[in-house]
Parts: C-alpha cells; structure tokens; sequence
C-alpha cells in the first residue's frame, strides 16, 4: 500500500494534506495557467477551482506576472496546492526562495541543470515547508538523474513532453514507464498533451499528478472540460 502526504505551508503553519490511502494513490489534477495576462489568468483559476487541486503557474506566465501572482493567488486559494514551474537552470536556492516565500507550495528545476542547483531549490524547499520538483525535461538519463535527485531530497519528480516534442510527435508515456519502475517512492507527474482521450491511460500507468493545459484552457468551456477530467481521473 502507498501513502502520499503533502504538507504545505499556509498562514504560518503547517496543514498536512493526505492525498490518498489505497493500492494507488487518487492522483491530483495539475491545471497549467499558461496566460500571460495577469487578471485573464485569475479568472480562468476562478472558472476551474471546483475541478482541480494544483495550480501551476507556468513557466511563460510567472516571467511575466513575477511574485504578484502568487501572492494573488495564495490569497484567493488558500485551499489549492501552487506550483510555481520556474525551470531553474541556475543559483537554485536563489531564484526559489522568493517564490516559496510568496506562498508557493511548489517550484521546478531542471533536471539537466545538475545536482548542485536541483540541491538549492530543495534547500529553498525545505526552509518554507514546500516542495521541490525536478523536471526531466531534455535529460539523457532519465532513470539516473530521477534517482540522484530524489537522494538528495526532491518529492516529486516531473516527466515533461514539451511543446516542441509534442510537434515532433513524442509522447509521455515511455518515460512515465521507466520512472515508475525504479520504485524512488515519490509522487510522479506527467505532462505533455494529457486529454480526455488519454488521462485514463496516465492514471493506469501510475501517475500520482496529471498535468493539464491545453485541453482545458482551450476549451470552450473550461470549467465543463475540467469536470469532464475530474470524472474520468475518479472513474479510472
């Protein structure tokens, strides 16, 4: 049996959020907030809260908003998990700190940018009461920087398509495979063109969050399409 806890940090104090007890964890559904207009993001985190557990600030998104946003959206959603997807190639512990002290619960760095600086965002991590996620985006060995990373502390490890590999015709589902087999004992999250058709797919292979974007803000009804998620991550 698996056990998933998440603690976070709200209002000076910790509240532990058990995130499922049975052979597999329930897995939480990541939105992706992709926008570049600060109120235009706010309202679409509005439209699909009742749907949703993660709120990810994404990487286009935050270096244009900065700190604001998620102060603003701490405020709004005290309830919600942020994550903020920095991507830190660099002066880890640097770049994170201010995010996490704005009230994120999450940050990502790049698996490729080495251990030193995945160590500084997990140090940054751990002085907030937060979490760190290592993305495996563009690293060659997979497997071994998974395993390095989570000894030196990350809880979560993140399998990434990006844009330009979906274009290419790459998917997720091969690496999700070699990373759940090593058994690290850490959430793992998959993101990469997840929809309707294929989210039941994610759920079966072992994923403990699921990314959304696309196929929920680009709908013509977010918040319809991220219901429709909901539902099929349950029934799965």
């Amino acid at each position: 049996m698996l056990i998933f806890v998440s603690a976070l940090e709200i209002r000076n104090k910790f509240v532990i959020i058990t995130i499922g007890v049975r052979n597999m964890a329930t897995p939480l559904i990541q939105m992706a907030l992709d926008s570049l207009d600060f109120d235009a993001t706010v309202a679409l985190a509005d439209q699909v809260a009742p749907y949703v557990d993660i709120f990810e600030i994404g990487t286009p998104c935050i270096k244009h908003n900065g700190v604001a946003l998620v102060q603003e959206l701490r405020a709004r959603f005290p309830d919600k998990l942020l994550l903020v997807d920095l991507k830190t190639m660099d002066a880890g512990e640097y770049e994170a700190t201010p995010f996490y002290a704005a009230g994120a619960d999450i940050c990502t760095v790049l698996g490729v940018s080495g251990l030193a600086t995945c160590s500084g965002v997990i140090k940054a991590a751990k002085a907030h009461g937060a979490e760190a996620q290592i993305d495996l985006i563009n690293v060659a060995d997979k497997s071994a920087c998974s395993i390095e990373t989570v000894a030196a502390g990350a809880q979560i490890v993140g399998i990434h398509t990006g844009l330009d590999a979906q274009a290419a015709g790459d998917t997720p589902f091969n690496d999700l495979a070699e990373i759940t087999s090593l058994g690290l004992g850490v959430r793992i999250s998959i993101a990469g063109g997840i929809n309707q058709s294929t989210v039941q797919d994610v759920v079966r292979a072992g994923a403990s969050i699921i990314v959304v974007g696309a196929a929920i803000y680009g709908a013509p009804s977010p918040a319809e399409s991220a219901r429709e998620i909901r539902e099929l991550v349950e029934a799965a």
